[in-house]
């Protein structure tokens, strides 16, 4: 009986390759989201009112839900499937954080860092309460989150369809028990990753537009030492007999 589903075994350095990049890719895509924190919540900083890793959570799960709805696709449209579902979710989650703060508070939404609004021109300096650094998620911010978002779910989808294909073809997996196992090493890198990226900005953050996107380059090689061990470890894992 054929558990494979049609798939083709997935040779290990694409696996480990894989598992690499995608890592690396939640790293980057995190630091472009706009993290407000606890801060954020009482409307003294811009961005979305939560932590790194709880917003890395939800967009790593509507992504892999998404990516996961695709999985007998080619590649490139699973990855895209990925993102798209992320940066929903981001979305979503920073247009209701700007009706809370808009019509609940009285605030608008403004960003600290720059006195204009880096994608409107929108002078905003104006805006901003004293003592405060910014409100919500203006439209830089906003935008510059749909796309780490993005970033993220495609490298979380890159995770899940790389594992996924070197676990289906053993035959006391099967199709489900690979979906099963990926989907949860996929979650899994997206925390590893998102802590990372999250001691790396070190506070809150406004994504592209901040001046802590400029420690990306440095933290980008401590992620690739990490994820790249993880890949190793997997590989021995699954393709060394443990399975």
């Amino acid at each position: 009986m054929d558990h494979t589903g049609g798939s083709k075994l997935i040779d290990p350095i694409t696996l480990v390759a894989a598992l690499t990049l995608g890592g690396m890719s939640v790293f980057a895509g995190v630091h472009l989201v706009p993290v407000g924190g606890a801060s954020g919540a009482m409307a003294t900083s811009s961005g979305i009112p939560t932590g790194t890793t709880q917003l890395a959570a939800g967009a790593s799960m509507t992504g892999l839900i998404v990516a996961g709805m695709a999985l007998k696709k080619p590649l490139w449209m699973i990855l895209l499937a990925g993102g798209i579902g992320a940066s929903v979710m981001i979305t979503l989650t920073g247009l209701f954080t700007n009706i809370c703060l808009v019509y609940g508070i009285g605030s608008v939404p403004t960003i600290a860092k720059r006195k204009k609004d880096p994608i409107t021109g929108w002078n905003q300096e104006k805006y901003v309460t004293p003592g405060t650094e910014g409100h919500g998620a203006p439209t830089s911010a906003y935008i510059s989150g749909a796309m780490g978002a993005f970033l993220g779910g495609v490298g979380g989808a890159l995770v899940y369809w790389a594992l996924y294909h070197a676990l289906v073809t053993i035959p006391y997996f099967g199709d489900l028990g690979a979906k099963a196992i990926a989907v949860a090493y996929a979650l899994g890198m997206f925390f590893v990753n998102a802590v990372l990226a999250s001691y790396n900005i070190g506070g809150t953050t406004e994504g592209l537009w901040d001046p802590k996107i400029h420690r990306l380059p440095r933290g980008i090689v401590g992620s690739l030492i990490v994820s790249f061990v993880i890949a190793i470890l997997t590989l021995i894992i699954a393709k060394g007999g443990a399975f």
